[in-house]
């Protein structure tokens, strides 16, 4: 694809390891046809993916690697990878953010995008067991000064882990006090078997306090995460309220999730929710009137929603 030619590596090497989970494997030079770069550049970009552990090199292409549940990769081994469905998914999931309210960012990835868009929402506190996101709004304070309505930052304590989250008793015991509206919780793995679920068994107890902590648990997720599972679950689907996703998830996927949260929100799409009260109030509209309703007197009528 031409306008795949000038892509930054980060973005070239997300859709290269996409396309070889997505079909199981790629061959070189079916993804330079794809790319629109040459050979050598998608043999440099499968290894740097290989080292970091991220696919298999094979002869003349690649395949996925099949991860140990205990397999957790680093934050900068992830921050590359699904660029534009994060920022979607960032952007979607900041919507549902209340100024003045009480939230909770979890470590990854996908919540660091969010907090950058939570820099302008006013009045907010922040609790959150990531080095990162609160890096976010404390760049944001040092680089504008501290400007009414700027978020208060709650960072837990704990013990850190490679994706620069922190667990442990001191970060569960620190949550365990707290109460927050809406937890945006990250995840390595989500799946209906196994619900959430984590190779680190420090982070699941972590992410767990934070789940019992929040009114309304909501994941952010891209469609990478489905069908993933880490060595250790911390929660089932039906402690979720809302699934923020991209377009990648795959329909059938979509219909096991519709099943058991409330909203499903597919960043770039109409939100479900919306959507399916739109048909009801269609549905009455078209509805033909019976006798009944054609002899009501005028002060019985209904109105219309």
């Amino acid at each position: 694809m031409s306008e795949n030619q000038h892509l930054l590596a980060e973005q070239r090497r997300a859709l290269i390891l996409d396309e070889v989970r997505r079909r199981g494997g790629a061959r070189v030079n079916e993804l330079t046809r794809r790319l629109g770069v040459s050979d050598m550049t998608v043999r440099r970009d499968l290894d740097a993916l290989a080292r970091q552990g991220m696919l298999e090199k094979v002869h003349g292409g690649a395949v996925p690697v099949v991860e140990a549940s205990t397999h957790e990769p680093g934050f900068e081994a992830k921050s590359g990878l699904e660029l534009s469905a994060k920022e979607d998914i960032a952007r979607a999931a900041a919507a549902l953010v209340t100024p003045g309210t009480a939230i909770a960012l979890s470590g990854g990835t996908t919540t660091y995008a969010l907090a950058q868009h939570l820099l302008e929402v006013p009045d907010l506190t922040v609790v959150t067991n990531s080095v990162r996101v609160a890096d976010v709004f404390h760049a944001a304070q040092r680089t504008s000064g501290q400007r009414p309505g700027a978020a208060t930052v709650v960072l837990t304590g704990g013990v850190r882990t490679p994706s620069d989250s922190l667990v442990g008793p001191v970060a569960d015991q620190a949550i365990a006090a707290l109460h927050f509206d809406l937890l945006f919780l990250g995840v390595h793995g989500i799946s209906v078997e196994a619900g959430l679920s984590t190779p680190n068994l420090a982070e699941a107890e972590t992410n767990r306090r934070l789940v019992h902590s929040a009114r309304r648990v909501v994941v952010v997720a891209d469609h990478t995460k489905w069908g993933t599972v880490g060595l250790s679950s911390f929660a089932t689907l039906g402690q979720v309220d809302t699934l923020v996703t991209d377009a990648g998830l795959p329909q059938e996927a979509r219909a096991e999730v519709a099943e058991r949260l409330r909203r499903l929100i597919v960043a770039g799409e109409p939100d479900l929710e919306d959507t399916a009260g739109d048909l009801e109030d269609t549905a009455g509209d078209d509805e033909e009137p019976d006798g009944d309703d054609m002899a009501a007197e005028p002060g019985d009528a209904t109105e219309d929603n």
